[in-house]
């Protein structure tokens, strides 16, 4: 979850903080759940504001609307992954030098190369649902020839139980909610990955 930057008085606000602001300002305009599903979209593969600051400021406009607009944005997130598989499998090379540097780092690339080894269902579903970089995640999908149905499937589960989250916690408690989802997000996203995780494992033994 990415957080406001403090702006000094009399200095021009940097890219990401204009970007974070013009990402809210459509909470206030008409069709802000298009707004949401492109960006959700967008944000699979090269926009760097993640959804959720929409989703927050939606769903607290619209506390009853609140489930509809996390199936939008997990939607769009699904499709938008989906794209960054194909720009990874197919325009890898020509695209290269738009992300590195500037989106993700070659290091995290590689270190991402060394977890599809791994267990790429895993890492992808962790990326998914934590604040780790998921464009990151689908790109490399595609270049390191993970299967589409992992990618989707692990996807599915990880965006759907971040959004539908975020969701229910403003659902259940309301607008008062979102200044401490916005600050402690990133804990709770954790916490939660682990039970899904342990849930998995325990489902695993027991058969």
């Amino acid at each position: 979850m990415s957080e406001e930057a403090a702006v000094p008085a009399g200095s021009r606000p940097s890219l990401l903080r204009r970007l974070y602001d013009w990402t809210l300002s459509w909470a206030e305009r008409p069709g802000g759940a298009w707004a949401l599903f492109f960006l959700a979209l967008a944000e699979s593969s090269f926009f760097p504001i993640p959804p959720d600051v929409l989703l927050i400021a939606l769903a607290v406009g619209s506390v009853k609307r609140s489930f509809r607009f996390a199936l939008i944005c997990s939607a769009g997130s699904i499709l938008g992954g989906m794209i960054g598989y194909a720009i990874g499998a197919g325009a890898w090379q020509a695209t290269r030098g738009l992300f590195i540097p500037h989106l993700f780092s070659q290091e995290a690339f590689d270190k991402v190369q060394l977890l599809y080894q791994d267990n790429a269902f895993l890492a992808i579903l962790t990326a998914a649902f934590t604040p780790i970089p998921y464009k990151v995640f689908t790109i490399a999908a595609g270049v390191f020839e993970v299967g589409l149905g992992t990618l989707v499937v692990a996807s599915a589960i990880g965006r759907s139980a971040r959004f539908f989250l975020v969701a229910a916690i403003i659902r259940v408690f309301g607008p008062p909610v979102r200044a401490w989802i916005e600050k402690y997000f990133d804990w709770c996203a954790w916490g939660f990955l682990a039970l899904l995780v342990l849930g998995f494992v325990v489902v695993k033994y027991l058969h």
